[in-house]
């Protein structure tokens, strides 16, 4: 990304976006984790294919898409990238899984890959990192240079908690009922540099800032900041990270495209000389709070009204405010009817949870995670 004070214009935001998917390794009979540091090599070294990467834990893969322009081209690379994980699973008898927590996985089954960098993490914080058994989705949009990318990034904070709400998938952790929609985001809240992004002035703040966090031992540089929506230190994007592995490609999609509306929308108040919402850390944590505890199961915080609302109004307001943008880009109606979708048959959590209600037994829940995350 380039330097501060390159001013890109609000034109430039959101031509292209990305996304990396994470995925647990499970076996396909038991449907307990499957760890295998070999395959974990061969997707660092690349043997795997260009679109895996390895991940830090042995029982986890990771796809990456290409760049991409458009919905139809984003959804057939997500689909593309399921694929190749999945032969790459099979390999090693596994399939694979995408939800936020595998729903029965003892802390016991948690493998450190072989890594200095992973070594450093462990070293620096101790049990949370051999404990971090959480899948996340990614999505990267891109951005001109940092000062745009600082800029869009302290305007929208306060709608993460509802990106956040939609994708919740990760209600079981360990055997047991959390009583979060996603639990994932509650165990991130334990880190240190996780959570929602601090508001930055400038780039000039955010470089300097993370100079101090590196200088205090929470990060080894800004790669290692686990904020769920940060300036890419690799691409020329603005990175999405707030999002639980997405278990239907639909609502992949769906995340993908309300980031990158939100990033042209916010793009354009920024142009426009808007300032940030004044809402305090405090509140944006406790929004955060309220979407991985309920999900869209009751109330959210809506920004266009400053105010806690039922959550089918604060879906409401989201697609009414990037309406504009998404009509302008010919993506409003399938982003309408991903929506709609989403709240008719539920988040991965409250799927997940119907399934346990069946017969109480989360294998059950493993079984339709794996299935859902197969469907093609």
């Amino acid at each position: 990304m380039s330097e501060p004070g390159d001013g890109g214009e609000a034109d430039d935001c959101g031509k292209t976006f990305g996304v990396e998917e994470e995925f647990h390794l499970v076996d396909p009979e038991t449907l307990g984790l499957v760890t295998s540091p070999e395959l974990t090599r061969q997707a660092a070294e690349q043997r795997l294919g260009p679109n895996l990467r390895a991940e830090m834990l042995t029982s986890q893969l990771e796809t990456a898409t290409p760049v991409c322009t458009g919905l139809d081209e984003l959804r057939a690379a997500l689909v593309a990238g399921r694929r190749e994980a999945a032969a790459a699973a099979e390999r090693v008898g596994a399939a694979i899984l995408a939800a936020g927590t595998h729903p029965s996985a003892p802390l016991s089954r948690i493998d450190v890959a072989e890594n200095p960098r992973y070594d450093r993490l462990v070293e620096r914080f101790g049990t949370i990192v051999r404990q971090f058994n959480l899948c996340g989705c990614h999505v990267h949009v891109g951005v001109p240079d940092l000062s745009t990318a600082v800029a869009i990034m302290s305007h929208a904070r306060p709608y993460l908690p509802l990106l956040a709400a939609l994708t919740a998938g990760s209600p079981f952790h360990t055997g047991a009922d959390t009583g979060y929609e996603s639990f994932r985001l509650a165990w991130i809240a334990l880190w240190p540099q996780g959570g929602i992004p601090p508001r930055f002035g400038s780039a000039a703040d955010y470089l300097a800032a993370v100079d101090r966090l590196v200088e205090l031992g929470i990060a080894a540089d800004s790669t290692e900041l686990l904020w769920e929506l940060r300036p890419s230190a690799r691409y020329p994007t603005l990175e999405f990270r707030i999002a639980d592995a997405c278990t239907d490609v639909d609502d992949a999609v769906l995340y993908a495209a309300l980031a990158r509306s939100l990033v042209r929308t916010l793009a354009a108040s920024v142009a426009a000389g808007a300032e940030p919402s004044g809402l305090s850390d405090p509140e944006i944590r406790a929004a955060r709070w309220r979407a991985a505890r309920y999900g869209i199961g009751d109330t959210l915080w809506s920004p266009a009204r400053a105010a806690v609302v039922p959550a089918a109004t604060a879906l409401d307001d989201l697609l009414a405010e990037l309406r504009p943008d998404l009509e302008r880009h010919g993506e409003y109606s399938e982003v309408a009817e991903l929506l709609a979708a989403v709240r008719s048959r539920g988040t991965s959590a409250q799927r997940q949870r119907e399934a346990f209600a069946a017969r109480g037994d989360l294998d059950d829940v493993a079984r339709l995670l794996v299935r859902i995350t197969a469907a093609r």
